[in-house]
């Protein structure tokens, strides 16, 4: 079966420079599958320039009509989808966001078939692909860097304006530490990013009681897993799998952390239902120690009370005043200076569009050429012939505007 994949140029503002194809990738998806095609449609903005692609054979043109599948990484305009075809984006429908709503109205009415990168998972329902990995990393880099400009100990560059990986780990090259703790939380693609950052930087790795109890004197962190900083409310056994079945059962025990640490790295996924991380009120106490939050995972008056809301590429760092439970100056003393930003890999495009497409092109794409044997594509379908999917009709009074 022919098929033509079109790389779609990303039209949302502000503009997103990161590409679900690279030209490598495509270049692959050609070599592996002589069944397909790819065109790519011009882009000013792109990480990787038209010339890129050109250079590698690749066809470069405005008109992509002729495509059977769309990909692109943002929510395409409604102006800009083209009825009857196949598209791959982030639409930020399925938690049924109300300021997409008329989006997924419009890819039901030009009879859309839409899969959402957020929907590709295996058959245990784990995520096949996403763009964590360098959230994690660029979040670890950031947080270092509010901790150069909350305690004035040293100066870096904004990730943003670094090429690539090489370049940001070379600047971190230049910098010392004070003895600091932090503690970093998350064991998935984000942590891991994180912690890569940590590690590199030689931040000597501590168990929980080294953490808690011992003095240093120069900086350690800890990764902790969610029972390191959750227990049940009634005092019983306590098991992963309990946890995320009953969250809502498990209180916070993480203040036993905010009283030592200087920094905390927020990279966990953050279930509904389970315990806050620590409470406005508990940000007040006389013992809470945090003067830097990174919040990677950036979920707004949720569970890192200090999160009041997102932060930028351009503006990364806002101070929080615990006791006026209020966005002040980062710098004064006892504000938490916060790094919120929300769209943490867009500061390094290449790299976090390299390792999305490489993913993109080993797990997803054979999908179309094998009768989608394992069901990578089924599970993902979100519409389908002007229809919510089965799995997917839980969305139909969202679309219908009733919620």
């Amino acid at each position: 079966m022919s098929l033509k994949f079109a790389v779609i140029k990303e039209r949302k503002s502000p503009p997103d420079r990161r590409v679900v194809l690279t030209p490598k990738a495509c270049k692959t998806l050609l070599d592996s599958h002589p069944e397909a095609s790819v065109v790519v449609e011009p882009s000013e903005i792109r990480a990787f320039s038209d010339a890129e692609y050109k250079s590698l054979g690749l066809e470069v043109e405005n008109d992509i009509i002729t495509a059977d599948v769309m990909i692109g990484v943002k929510e395409v305009p409604i102006e800009a989808l083209i009825p009857n075809k196949s598209y791959f984006f982030f639409s930020h429908t399925i938690k049924k966001q109300p300021y997409n709503r008329k989006l997924l109205q419009a890819v039901l009415a030009k009879n859309i078939t839409l899969y959402d990168h957020e929907t590709l998972v295996n058959d245990k329902y784990h995520r096949l692909i996403g763009f964590g990995y360098y959230a994690g990393l660029v979040g670890a880099y950031n947080a270092l860097r509010t901790i150069g400009k909350k305690f004035n100990c040293f100066a870096l560059p904004k990730a943003s304006e670094l090429k690539d990986r090489y370049e940001l780990e070379a600047a971190l090259k230049g910098i010392e530490l004070p003895p600091l703790k932090i503690v970093l939380t998350g064991s998935g693609r984000v942590g891991q990013g994180a912690k890569e950052i940590l590690d590199f930087m030689q931040i000597k790795e501590q168990t929980v009681q080294a953490f808690l109890e011992e003095s240093h004197s120069e900086p350690v962190y800890v990764q902790l897993d969610v029972l390191d900083y959750a227990i049940r409310r009634d005092g019983t056994e306590a098991t992963k799998t309990d946890f995320f079945k009953n969250a809502q059962a498990y209180k916070s025990s993480f203040s036993s952390f905010t009283e030592v640490a200087d920094v905390f790295i927020a990279g966990h996924f953050y279930g509904k239902g389970a315990p806050y991380f620590f409470s406005r009120a508990e940000a007040k106490a006389a013992a809470f120690k945090l003067a830097v939050v990174a919040d990677i995972s950036c979920d707004i008056d949720g569970p890192v009370a200090c999160t009041i809301r997102p932060s930028s590429i351009a503006d990364p760092i806002y101070g929080y005043d615990p006791h006026g439970e209020c966005e002040t100056d980062y710098k004064n003393p006892g504000a938490v200076a916060v790094m919120a930003v929300d769209n943490l890999p867009c500061e390094l495009p290449r790299d976090a569009s390299e390792g999305f497409g490489d993913t993109f092109v080993k797990s997803i794409i054979p999908a179309f050429f094998n009768g989608d044997k394992d069901g990578i594509l089924s599970r993902a379908k979100m519409t389908e012939n002007g229809k919510l999917t089965a799995a997917f009709s839980y969305l139909q009074s969202y679309v219908e505007g009733l919620e």
